[in-house]
């Protein structure tokens, strides 16, 4: 049995976490917490960490002792040296608490690169449990909209850049670009993309931990995830009744099987593909025809099968980048985000009018 550590920061790491949370109790009530264990396979530590208490509030299905808040006002404004400071300041805090939760085979960091507490904590979090610990620590980080604002935007470029650096053993990119394809109102479509990173994550957990035809396991992932550039991402899809599993499997691959865009043939460089179903319906066949056409673009690939009575085919593929054009195209916009808030900030330096305004009732009082 693995022991397994999730850490959520921010309120996109606390979100994801609450889904993934509420996913192991197979239950929705917001009591679950209360009287349930989690279903999770292995044993699973999961923290949440934010300096906003109620974003913390907010989450139903993760236990109030896996709540750790860092007091500072109601977070840290989208700032990311502001959130530095408050993370040094309470580091021992924080390192306390994850270390009493024992020793772990691998952790998950979940986070936002675009806000304030996420991005400004995970990347000096991940420095210190590689530190700390002797286990990989591999980070999961959802990217902004391309418009949602110049600082979110610049906070993403310098988030990713810091958590690289970091000694992180690999990034899991998922992308809120996905957002405009799901439809529906905002909160509908933001708690869409946490659930969809959450099963993700949950099946990849159940798989490393159970007894397969084909066998994958945490040393095969380790290797997957030391391949490229040290980023990676998660296709998913489950077939419908009676869809051949070959087609399962290229729906997983393509791009809105993907949590973030990229073409896997031309820029994936290893892969780990993990397929659930009933027996009937994994032929075998399918599975190495799909599976030999995706090694011949991208390298070595991992192959899994897990039989499981009268499941639809499902297939989780993890997938390491050797490039990846979507985050040059994000880059360059942050570049641009970057240089647009320098620029105000300039003029607003040197700006007079506001002063001359101003100077005109120097030595005055008001008269009521």
């Amino acid at each position: 049995m693995l022991n397994i550590l999730i850490i959520g920061n921010g309120q996109c790491g606390n979100r994801i976490l609450d889904a993934i949370n509420r996913e192991s109790f197979g239950k929705k009530s917001r009591f679950a917490k209360f009287y349930s264990q989690q279903k999770y396979k292995s044993n699973v530590q999961t923290i949440a960490i934010n300096t906003a208490i109620n974003d913390l509030k907010e989450m139903s299905f993760t236990k109030a002792k896996d709540r750790i808040h860092i007091p500072h006002l109601h977070g840290v404004g989208a700032n990311r040296n502001v959130g530095k400071n408050v993370f040094e300041e309470n580091k021992s805090h924080i390192m306390r608490q994850i270390q009493e939760r024992g020793d772990f085979d691998v952790c998950f960091v979940l986070t936002s690169a675009s806000g304030g507490t996420g991005s400004s904590f995970s990347p000096m979090l991940i420095k210190e449990l590689k530190e700390k610990g002797d286990y990989p620590v591999y980070a999961v980080v959802v990217l902004p909209f391309r418009e949602e604002g110049t600082l979110y935007l610049q906070n993403a470029a310098f988030c990713l850049r810091d958590i690289r650096e970091s000694g992180v053993d690999g990034i899991i990119l998922a992308d809120n670009q996905f957002l405009k394809q799901m439809g529906g109102n905002v909160e509908s479509a933001y708690n869409g993309i946490n659930d969809m990173i959450a099963r993700r994550l949950l099946f990849l957990l159940d798989a490393l931990d159970s007894e397969m035809m084909m066998v994958t396991d945490l040393g095969d992932f380790k290797t997957v995830m030391s391949g490229g550039a040290g980023i990676a991402t998660i296709g998913f899809y489950e077939a419908d009744t009676g869809m051949p599993v070959k087609n399962a499997i290229r729906e997983a691959l393509s791009p809105s099987g993907l949590l973030f865009s990229t073409d896997v043939y031309k820029e994936a460089s290893r892969s780990m593909v993990i397929i659930r179903g009933d027996r009937e319906s994994l032929s075998i066949d399918e599975i190495s025809e799909e599976v030999e056409k995706l090694s011949s673009s991208v390298g070595h690939v991992f192959k899994g099968i897990v039989v499981r009575k009268d499941e639809h085919p499902q297939v989780l593929a993890v997938l390491t980048l050797e490039s990846a054009s979507e985050l040059e195209n994000l880059y360059a916009i942050a570049v641009d985000a970057i240089n647009y808030e320098r620029q105000k900030k300039e003029r607003v330096e040197t700006q007079k009018d506001v002063d001359r305004a101003f100077s005109q009732i120097d030595g005055l009082d008001p008269s009521y």
